[in-house]
């Protein structure tokens, strides 16, 4: 995903970025819950360096992190994002 053209990820409503995004947004806020920690947008976007030219490579490097520490991620949130990846021809 990341090689391909950003104005593909980008469309639709949501959009094959955003559903990603809220993807590992999700994740991020049930291990800050599970560890007690405060929790917000701002908080998760600062962790992901999100001001990174790069969205695409900083959500992958997100969710590995959020694996390793064996976060459960949204299984049916992943599998329809990987459709809608599928339907505009994108390989992962």
């Amino acid at each position: 995903m990341a090689r391909q053209d950003f104005t593909e990820l980008t469309a639709g409503d949501p959009s094959l970025l955003r559903q990603v995004e809220l993807i590992v947004l999700d994740s991020h806020r049930r291990l800050y819950l599970a560890k007690g920690k405060p929790w917000s947008e701002p908080i998760a976007y600062h962790w992901l360096h999100y001001e990174d030219a790069q969205p695409v490579a900083r959500l992958a490097n997100g969710l590995r992190r959020l694996l390793r520490q064996r976060v459960k991620v949204d299984s049916d949130a992943v599998d329809k994002a990987c459709a809608e990846a599928r339907r505009w021809g994108f390989s992962y």
